[in-house]
């Protein structure tokens, strides 16, 4: 209870702080440059400087918080990069060079590919097909809860969920686990799928892809409800069937759309860390970046400089992907 009542407490003064922040720095600022006054030219001044202060009022929080959050961290991540394990000893571009001929780094470079090259895929074509099947049932609003539901869990919460599913018990044992359950069901032998190279990625990746189609889907049904219906209707009067008037008229048209899902999926997959760490830890060849930056950074006795140096790749890697992202998800809002 102590827990949810400082919980309450941050809230409540988080809420007034802001209030009282954007009361005093306004009144402040009509004090300053009063719109009132004997001298109508000078008050027309005030209120034309006041109008280009006050929305840089409302946003000094936001810029103050990413300041401290976000951009001092990068910058400090960079300068750490170049030093040692302590983070004091200058030492250059040695932890890159160092990353190139480290196999554990080219692990992670390579299972990071391939998450990039199946979830953002996977999980964009799953919300595309679910999202155009429910929009033709009468139950398609529940179908799309439940197919959303999973958006609301965390990551080690999906992560506890899937290891129960591919829990593994010795043959002759009961299976607790779902998979293994049905393998012995169908006369098979149990696996440890999670310990099976290169395809426990696979295992492994099916978690985001379930926990992402709903965002996909969401996303994706707006933008096809969003398609006018002269244009399939006209298609139908062509004598178009649905499956052409899907590939042909409506996914040209929510293309840009999908590209927006596809590349938020794919920043996501950059940086997965909680589903690696809590089912597999990086063991049996499923290390990716976010992970080994983690045991670098904080396990192993922590070498500050190497574990930044995997964090500065993971950022380099994700920019290009986000500023393209942010161009496309504006001309689309032009667009409309």
């Amino acid at each position: 209870m102590q827990q949810l009542f400082w919980a309450l407490g941050t809230v409540v003064i988080g809420v007034v702080g802001c209030a009282g922040y954007f009361y005093v720095s306004n009144l402040v600022l009509d004090t300053l440059l009063p719109g009132r006054g004997p001298d109508p030219v000078r008050a027309g001044r005030n209120i034309n400087r006041a109008n280009l202060i006050r929305p840089w009022l409302f946003l000094a929080p936001a810029i103050l918080a990413l300041g401290i959050y976000l951009v001092y961290p990068v910058i400090e991540s960079v300068w750490l990069s170049l030093h040692d394990r302590s983070g004091q000893n200058f030492v250059g571009l040695s932890n890159y060079v160092w990353m190139l001929n480290d196999p554990g780094f080219r692990e992670s470079m390579f299972n990071n590919m391939l998450w990039l090259l199946v979830v953002p895929a996977a999980a964009t074509g799953f919300g595309l097909a679910a999202a155009a099947l429910t929009d033709r049932i009468w139950w398609g609003n529940i179908a799309k809860s439940l197919i959303f539901m999973p958006m609301a869990i965390s990551f080690v919460g999906a992560s506890v969920i899937w290891k129960f599913i591919y829990d593994y018990r010795a043959p002759g044992e009961p299976q607790i686990g779902i998979l293994n359950a049905l393998v012995t069901w169908f006369g098979g032998d149990p696996q440890a799928w999670l310990t099976i190279p290169f395809w426990n990625n696979f295992f492994l990746m099916v978690i985001l892809v379930w926990i992402q189609t709903g965002f996909a889907m969401v996303i994706l049904s707006a933008a096809l409800r969003g398609i006018p219906e002269e244009t399939v209707e006209a298609a139908v009067l062509d004598g178009a069937n649905p499956i052409q008037i899907f590939f042909r008229i409506k996914m040209p048209q929510i293309w840009g759309t999908i590209a927006v899902v596809w590349t938020t999926i794919t920043i996501l997959v950059l940086k997965v860390f909680d589903i690696v760490l809590a089912m597999t830890n990086g063991q049996w060849r499923t290390q990716v970046l976010a992970n080994l930056m983690f045991d670098w950074m904080f396990r192993g006795g922590g070498d500050f400089g190497r574990g930044a140096a995997i964090a500065v790749v993971i950022m380099v890697l994700v920019i290009p992907i986000m500023v393209w992202n942010i161009r496309r998800a504006n001309a689309e809002m032009k667009g409309h």
